[in-house]
C-alpha cells in the first residue's frame, strides 16, 4: 500500500510538485476506497439476542378477609322483652349453648291458660262420651228415637275435636315458652350481637350472629374486567400478619351481579391447606396467578419498530443480513414488550438501533451477554 506521505522524504522544485499533485490525490483516494470496502464488506455491528419462547403468567393481587364459609343470624321465634345476654363477639359456644333470654312471665300464663282449657275439654269429652254410649245402647233396645241418637253422636264428634285443638295449644304454649330462651344450633364463633338487655325485639328479628366452625373461605372483590377469568389461574393465600406461609385457595364462589356502586364481583375462595394460623376475621392478599397457552417471547423496548404498519422486529438471518418481521405487541411492561408473531426458538433479533437499520443490510452479530 502507498502511504501518501513518503514524497516528502526529499526536497522537491516547486514546479515538480506541482505537477505530482494530482497523482497523489488519485493514490490517496484509492487508499480510502480500499478501507472503506473493507468496512462495508465486514457488516456493521448490531447488539442482537437469541428468542425464546415462554408461557404468559400474569399474577394479581388483591386484599381478602378471613371469612367462615356458613355464618346465620340467630333469633327469638316470639316477641319479647329481652331480660339477659349471656355471650359476648369473639365467644365460642357450642351447640345448645344458651345465648340470650326472654322474659317469660306472659308465655308462662299462656301456657297456664292452654292447660285450663284442655283439662276443660277432657271432662266434657268424657261426659259425651258416655251420652253417646247410652244413646247407642237406647236405640239398639228401641227406648229412643233416631233424632236423640244423632245429637248424641254429634256431641261426642265436637267434643272429641275440642280436646284435640286444645291438646294442641298446650304444645304450642310450651314451645313458646321454649322459644323465650335463645340457643345455639351449632359449634361456632359469635361474630355479632344486636341486642341489649331491656330491649323489646320481634320474632324472628337477627339477635346473634354465629360462624359456624368448619371450613374457612377468603372473601374478596374482583374488578369487572379480570372476574370471568378468577377461576382459571392458580390461587394462593398469605396472611399479613404471617406472609412467609402461603396456603392454597380454589374458587367456591362468584357472585353473577357486580356490586351497583363499586363495579366489583363478590368472590369466595375455599382454603385448601387451612391450619390453626388462620383466624375468623384476619387481613389477607390473594393471589392469582393465570397461565395463558399460547407462548410469547418478552423483547427489550429499544428492540421494537413502527414505521406506521404495525410493530415489527429486526431478525438477522443466517448470511447475516436484516430481515424485518411483524409482531403483535400483547402489552407493555416496564422495560420490555410482550410480542408474538412467527419467529422461531432461536432466531437472532436486534434488540437496539432498530430505527437506523435498513432491510436486507449486512450486519455483524454482538450478542448481549
Amino acid at each position: 500500500m502507498i502511504q501518501c506521505g513518503f514524497l516528502m522524504r526529499k526536497p522537491f522544485s516547486r514546479t515538480r510538485s506541482l505537477l505530482l499533485a494530482p497523482l497523489l490525490l488519485m493514490l490517496c483516494g484509492c487508499d480510502g476506497q480500499s478501507k472503506g470496502g473493507e468496512d462495508h464488506a465486514a457488516g456493521r455491528p448490531v447488539l442482537t439476542m437469541a428468542v425464546h419462547y415462554a408461557r404468559q403468567s400474569q399474577a394479581r393481587e388483591f386484599a381478602a378477609n378471613i371469612r367462615p364459609r356458613v355464618e346465620s343470624d340467630l333469633g327469638f321465634r316470639v316477641t319479647g322483652k329481652v331480660v339477659k345476654r349471656f355471650v359476648e363477639v369473639g365467644q365460642r359456644v357450642k351447640a345448645g349453648a344458651t345465648l340470650a333470654m326472654l322474659d317469660d312471665t306472659d308465655l308462662k300464663l299462656q301456657k297456664e291458660q292452654a292447660d285450663a282449657e284442655f283439662a276443660t275439654s277432657n271432662v266434657a269429652l268424657m261426659q259425651t262420651t258416655a251420652d253417646e254410649a247410652r244413646a247407642i245402647k237406647l236405640k239398639k233396645d228401641g227406648w229412643t228415637a233416631q233424632a236423640a241418637l244423632d245429637r248424641a253422636l254429634a256431641a261426642a264428634q265436637e267434643a272429641r275435636g275440642r280436646n284435640q285443638r286444645a291438646a294442641r295449644a298446650v304444645e304450642l304454649a310450651k314451645n313458646s315458652l321454649d322459644y323465650a330462651v335463645l340457643r345455639a344450633d351449632t359449634d361456632g364463633v359469635v361474630t355479632q350481637t344486636s341486642i341489649e338487655p331491656g330491649q323489646v325485639i320481634a320474632a324472628g328479628a337477627p339477635a346473634i350472629r354465629i360462624a359456624r366452625a368448619g371450613e374457612l373461605e377468603a372473601s374478596v372483590a374482583l374488578p369487572e374486567a379480570y372476574a370471568s377469568a378468577a377461576g382459571a389461574g392458580e390461587a394462593s393465600l398469605f396472611l399479613w400478619s404471617n406472609p412467609g406461609k402461603i396456603y392454597r385457595a380454589k374458587l367456591r364462589e362468584l357472585s353473577p351481579s357486580a356490586d351497583p356502586a363499586t363495579r366489583n364481583f363478590a368472590a369466595r375462595f375455599s382454603i385448601l391447606d387451612a391450619d390453626a394460623g388462620i383466624s375468623l376475621g384476619m387481613s389477607a392478599t390473594l393471589r392469582i396467578a393465570s397461565t395463558d397457552a399460547a407462548p410469547v417471547i418478552g423483547v427489550p423496548l429499544s428492540a421494537l419498530l413502527n414505521q406506521g404498519q404495525g410493530a415489527s422486529l429486526w431478525k438477522v438471518d443466517a448470511d447475516g443480513r436484516l430481515e424485518q418481521t411483524p409482531v403483535t405487541v400483547l402489552r407493555y411492561e416496564a422495560n420490555a414488550a410482550i410480542v408474538s408473531g412467527p419467529l422461531k426458538e432461536g432466531d437472532i433479533i436486534v434488540i437496539l438501533g432498530a430505527q437506523k437499520l435498513d432491510a436486507g443490510a449486512k450486519v455483524r452479530v454482538v450478542a448481549r451477554q
